[in-house]
């Protein structure tokens, strides 16, 4: 029987089951929604971001981009917040509180001025709930000054972080926009007005696709349509870059980040987890596979958690943070020239074409054959042919060759480097997922 780590883990004082939240979205709109992932295993939910007045909204209001035979890579959302009334929010959120009181209830609000900021958080705090998220980040709401408006702007961030602490003693974590370049500076301007946590990242805006019939962007809304949010898969990248900065950050340590952005798997969770963030909450993974996605998500993290020899989740949390260093920090003195495996080779000629046109016409080819052969005195190590074979373990990294030993002579490397190197373990890395 595999071993299984305990996933709790400690979030603003909350002792939470495991680190798998859904976000402050479609998907936790309603109670029926919420209870139904807290029954599936869920440690806990942001339930969808409230204004005191509903928006208007459009129909169609989303589109999904693919690539070749992938179905779904991204997600693009038109939806602002709930379309339900207030106080039905309010009563949905106290009722999820009473029935699930071991689960982590938190509100999200986004206010229009100060004062409805205070209002809201004053009404949430008599709830019951456990946390409140400022959302600061939405990129398609229709009312200028609110969402990722506020983001990008560290004075209305202090205003309003502020407003909300005069409304209510509950701890607050600041939902932060990644439609800027740094998000460090908004990060700590959130912190020092009395945010203790920070979540993020929430959409990127951006225009997924254009209709080719009515000459605008995807989804058509009466022949046109908008700059708005994108999440998903295809977010991930982009997310994991802010949690590493702002766990980075010397004026951020110690503060708690939520992770969000393109998880789907519990791999997924479990990069942003060694990044730093102290929970992860995920929204397109469950339009695709429904609620019980966590259920994988749970079985998966804490049987590789296991695996690696971990006895408690916080353990994991930011231990891939020191291997994150600045791009002039990284070890350039050797390279890693790939090696083909003809048996599995079918002769398609991807790593050929890729070399040829996009990198440094490395690999030759023959043509009555149909082989490729690697030529070492071009081959700089990029492994762009690795990438692009379609094949699983046909091409793999191989000699390994010390520049200083080309260019200035052998005897330059420590023996620990030379150790590691030769045996694969620091220089080449995983390219397969676990």
């Amino acid at each position: 029987m595999a071993k299984h780590t305990d996933l709790s883990i400690d979030f603003l004082g909350f002792k939470c089951e495991n680190p798998f939240f859904l976000s402050s979205s479609p998907v936790s709109g309603t109670y029926e929604m919420c209870a139904k992932f807290l029954e599936a295993g869920g440690g806990g939910v942001f339930y969808k971001t409230l204004t005191t007045t509903i928006p208007e909204e459009c129909s169609p209001r989303f589109d999904a981009p693919r690539k070749e035979a992938t179905a779904f890579i991204g997600f693009k959302n038109m939806e602002q917040t709930s379309d339900k009334p207030y106080q039905d929010n309010l009563d949905a959120m106290r009722k999820l509180k009473e029935n699930y009181p071991n689960k982590l209830i938190i509100g999200s609000i986004m206010g229009m001025d100060e004062d409805n900021w205070e209002e809201m958080a004053r009404d949430y705090t008599a709830l019951g709930i456990d946390m409140l998220e400022l959302n600061f980040s939405c990129p398609q709401m229709t009312y200028e000054g609110m969402g990722s408006d506020v983001g990008a702007s560290v004075e209305l961030i202090d205003k309003y972080v502020k407003a909300a602490r005069r409304g209510s003693h509950l701890p607050l974590i600041a939902k932060m926009t990644p439609n800027i370049e740094k998000m460090e500076i908004p990060a700590r301007a959130a912190i020092n007005a009395g945010a203790q946590a920070i979540s993020t990242i929430n959409t990127i805006k951006a225009i997924t696709g254009m209709d080719f019939d009515h000459f605008t962007a995807l989804p058509v809304v009466n022949g046109k349509s908008s700059i708005s949010g994108f999440s998903g898969k295809a977010s991930k990248p982009i997310a994991l870059r802010f949690i590493t900065n702002l766990a980075q950050d010397s004026e951020l340590q110690g503060i708690p980040i939520s992770g969000i952005g393109g998880i789907e798997t519990w791999e997924d969770a479990a990069e942003f987890l060694m990044l730093g963030a102290s929970n992860v909450q995920f929204t397109t993974s469950v339009m695709q596979y429904g609620y019980r996605i966590v259920e994988d998500m749970i079985s998966g993290l804490s049987i590789y958690l296991a695996e690696k020899g971990f006895d408690k989740l916080e353990d994991f949390v930011g231990v891939a943070l020191k291997n994150i260093i600045p791009a002039d920090d990284i070890d350039r003195d050797f390279k890693i020239q790939p090696k083909i495996d003809y048996d599995k080779c079918v002769s398609c000629g991807r790593c050929y074409i890729s070399c040829f046109d996009a990198a440094h016409q490395a690999i030759e080819w023959n043509d009555e054959e149909r082989k490729p052969t690697i030529l070492d005195d071009k081959c700089v190590g990029c492994q762009l042919c690795l990438l692009v074979c379609p094949v699983y373990d046909c091409i793999t990294p191989g000699k390994i060759t010390f520049k200083e030993e080309d260019q200035f002579g052998k005897g330059s490397k420590t023996d620990w480097k030379e150790d590691a190197v030769n045996k694969h373990e620091i220089a080449v890395g995983k390219y397969d997922r676990p």
